[in-house]
C-alpha cells in the first residue's frame, strides 16, 4: 500500500512540476512564437484625418495581413499628443499596444512642455520608422501674400492681424514661432486637437495660415484652395518648383520634416519587436503601401528599430532647445 501511495506521490510531484514549468515557458512562447494570439492596438494620438492618422492606416491593413491578426486604429487625441502617449504608456510590454509617433513630438518637445508622469525614452522602446512628411507653409486665398516675404511685410504692417492654426507643442507649431522670432512677424496661435479639425478650418476661412504636411495639404495646394509660401525642408520639392525653403528664405537656421514611426512599452519581448518591425518593412516595401504613400508624397523610411532609436536620440536634444528657444509654455 506504501508503495502504492510512494508511486502516486511521486506522478503527482511529476506532474505539478510540469504544471509549473508549463506556467513558466508560456510566457516565453507566446512572446515569440505564439505572438499575436490577439488583435493588435496601434493608438494614434491624434484625431482622424490628420498626417499621423493617415500613415497608420495606409500601413495597418498591410501589418494586418502580414501579422494574421486585426490592427485597430484608435484615435486618442488632446494635449499635443501627450494623451495618446500615456494610454500607451500603461499598457503591458507584450507587443499588443503600439503607438504612432513623431519623433519630434513625443520624444522632443512634450516631456519639456507637460507635465508628465513617464519618460517616453525610458518608457517606449522602437519598433522602427515609418516615414517622412515634408511640411509646408500655406496660406488662405484672401492672405494678400503672394510669398513668404510679402506675407512678413503684411504681418508687420498689420500685427495680429493675421492667425495661423496647430496643435500645441508640435513641430509645425514651433516652425511658426521659430518662424515669427526670426521674422518679427506677429500672427496669432489658435491651438487644435489635431491637423484634420485645423484644416478644416483653414478651408473654411476660420483661420488663414499653418504648416503641416504634404500627405494633407498638397491636394488643397493643386487644387488651389491653399496658397504655398515655403517649405520647411532642406531643398525645394519637385511638386512646387518655385516655393523656397524657409532657410533659403532666411526665416529658419536649420530644416525640420516630420519624421514618424511606431514604438511599444520598453520591456517588450525582443524577438516580439523583431516581428513587428519585419511586418513593418515588408509592409513599407510592399508596391501597394508605397503606392499608397507616394500619392500622398510621402517618402518611406523602413528600416531596423535601432534607426529609429537613433533619430529619437538626434531629435529630443535639439527640440528641447527650441522649446526653450521658444519659450513656449502650456497650462
Amino acid at each position: 500500500m506504501s508503495r502504492i501511495t510512494s508511486v502516486a506521490r511521486s506522478k503527482r510531484v511529476q506532474l505539478t512540476a510540469l504544471v509549473l514549468l508549463a506556467l513558466v515557458l508560456s510566457p516565453i512562447q507566446a512572446s515569440g512564437e505564439d505572438y499575436p494570439a490577439r488583435p493588435i492596438k496601434l493608438l494614434v494620438p491624434f484625431p482622424a484625418g490628420g498626417a499621423t492618422d493617415t500613415m497608420a492606416r495606409l500601413i495597418s491593413q498591410g501589418l494586418s495581413t502580414r501579422l494574421a491578426q486585426q490592427i485597430v486604429i484608435e484615435n486618442q487625441g488632446g494635449a499635443g499628443g501627450t494623451l495618446g502617449a500615456r494610454q500607451a504608456a500603461q499598457s503591458e510590454p507584450d507587443g499588443y499596444t503600439l503607438l504612432m509617433v513623431a519623433a519630434t513630438n513625443t520624444f522632443g518637445t512634450a516631456p519639456r512642455l507637460y507635465k508628465l508622469d513617464f519618460d517616453p525614452v525610458k518608457t517606449f522602446a522602437p519598433v522602427g520608422m515609418v516615414a517622412v512628411d515634408k511640411q509646408v507653409m500655406v496660406v488662405a486665398p484672401s492672405v494678400p501674400a503672394a510669398d513668404v516675404h510679402e506675407l512678413v511685410r503684411y504681418a508687420k504692417a498689420n500685427p495680429g492681424k493675421l492667425n495661423y492654426g496647430s496643435a500645441i507643442g508640435i513641430g509645425p507649431h514651433f516652425v511658426m514661432e521659430l518662424f515669427k522670432l526670426k521674422s518679427g512677424a506677429n500672427i496669432v496661435h489658435i491651438p487644435y486637437r489635431g491637423g484634420a479639425p485645423m484644416i478644416s478650418d483653414l478651408l473654411g476661412g476660420q483661420i488663414q495660415m499653418t504648416v503641416n504636411g504634404k500627405s494633407v495639404l498638397l491636394p488643397h495646394i493643386t487644387s488651389g484652395k491653399v496658397r504655398a509660401l515655403a517649405v520647411a525642408g532642406a531643398q525645394r520639392w519637385a511638386d512646387l518648383p518655385n516655393v523656397p525653403t524657409l532657410v533659403e528664405a532666411g526665416y529658419l537656421d536649420a530644416p525640420y520634416d516630420a519624421m514618424f514611426g511606431i514604438v511599444t512599452r520598453a520591456g517588450t519581448p525582443p524577438e516580439i519587436i523583431a516581428k513587428l518591425n519585419a511586418a513593418l518593412v515588408d509592409t513599407l516595401r510592399s508596391p501597394e503601401t508605397s503606392a499608397g504613400f507616394a500619392r500622398l508624397g510621402i517618402e518611406t523610411k523602413p528600416g531596423p528599430p535601432e534607426e529609429f532609436a537613433a533619430v529619437i536620440a538626434e531629435e529630443a536634444p535639439r527640440w528641447a532647445d527650441i522649446v526653450k528657444a521658444t519659450g513656449i509654455k502650456v497650462d
